[in-house]
């Protein structure tokens, strides 16, 4: 199939483009959010092509990957030079976040379409978000492998959060000041250097480096409050990392006892980060279990073939 679809997640688009379908990604000049064009710090196929407006819009598309309420109000038809999502093309409006703020006012932008399928990356979505009559799907996450890096050799914790002072509560960037006095915290990620001490910023790297150096860490900390599932989470524990994370969300589902500690206490997970730092075969056991874990719940295979069996449906 021809895909449209944004670079909105590089992560998770980084898993979507490695099909076996051709992708149209838009760019724009400056390449702003609204025409990225193709990731610079993730190694994507060919199979993703880039696409200006005009090309777009004389182009034959089969399914069109929604990801933002613009999208959905007016910018995907721009480009498809007026041909409406759903409507003229086969369209899913895929959701990638929780929803904030009250539970009972949790109404998704794509309620009541039933000219298009709502695809959430988590359960937890699926549960808390209402779609009211728009027929919904899930689609767990699915990452690329790259490969068991764990060496586990500074005695540190490695935590991947981009914009963390911005996103503060939400990331759990306020609890990282009482973790990091467990155990010292590395801290990966757009804006790192924003955040203070005790934490130790790392500069933002490209993929393959990343985790090389995450790998190199003696456990990965997911002190995240309220989010889908974090990709970095799941890319941690494709590299072997035992994981230290809050229990929210749905990171009780990913993480089972024996590849790390999770909890809702602060100071459980305090003394989990310290325990595996100063026991580096305790938090290797714990980490080829959580390897383990990843391949087989949320490898690349099975995310693909989940999605091609969902555009095969919405295409018809």
């Amino acid at each position: 199939m021809r895909i449209l679809l944004w670079h909105v997640h590089g992560a998770w688009t980084t898993s979507f483009v490695h099909g076996r379908h051709e992708y149209l990604i838009p760019v724009l000049p400056g390449r702003g959010p609204d025409g990225r064009g193709r990731a610079r710090t993730y190694a994507w196929p060919d199979a993703a092509v880039e696409v200006t407006p005009a090309q777009a819009a004389r182009s034959h598309v089969d399914v069109v990957v929604l990801q933002r309420p613009r999208e959905l109000d007016g910018l995907a038809a721009e480009w498809l030079g007026g041909r409406r999502p759903g409507r003229d093309v086969p369209a899913v409006y895929l959701e990638h976040n929780a929803p904030q703020g009250r539970v009972a006012e949790l109404r998704h932008p794509a309620a009541d379409r039933p000219d298009l399928t709502v695809v959430h990356v988590t359960h937890f979505n699926d549960l808390f978000w209402d779609c009211g009559g728009t027929p919904t799907r899930v689609v767990e996450h699915g990452v690329v492998d790259p490969g068991e890096r764990y060496t586990g050799e500074l005695p540190r914790a490695a935590a991947v959060v981009n914009e963390a002072r911005r996103r503060g509560r939400v990331t759990g960037t306020d609890l990282l000041g009482r973790l990091g006095a467990a155990v010292p915290v590395d801290l990966f990620g757009m804006g790192a250097r924003e955040v203070g001490p005790p934490v130790h910023p790392v500069d933002d790297l490209p993929q393959a480096r990343l985790h090389d150096e995450m790998a190199r860490r003696r456990l990965y900390l997911h002190p995240v409050r309220w989010t889908s599932l974090g990709l970095s989470l799941l890319e941690a524990m494709h590299l072997g990392m035992p994981v230290v994370a809050l229990a929210t969300t749905e990171v009780v589902e990913a993480v089972p006892p024996d590849a790390g500690v999770i909890s809702t206490s602060v100071d459980v997970l305090a003394a989990a980060a310290r325990a595996f730092a100063a026991d580096p075969e305790r938090a290797r056991l714990a980490g080829k279990s959580a390897r383990a874990t990843a391949l087989a719940r949320y490898g690349l295979d099975r995310f693909l073939a989940d999605w091609d069996r969902l555009l095969k449906e919405v295409t018809g």
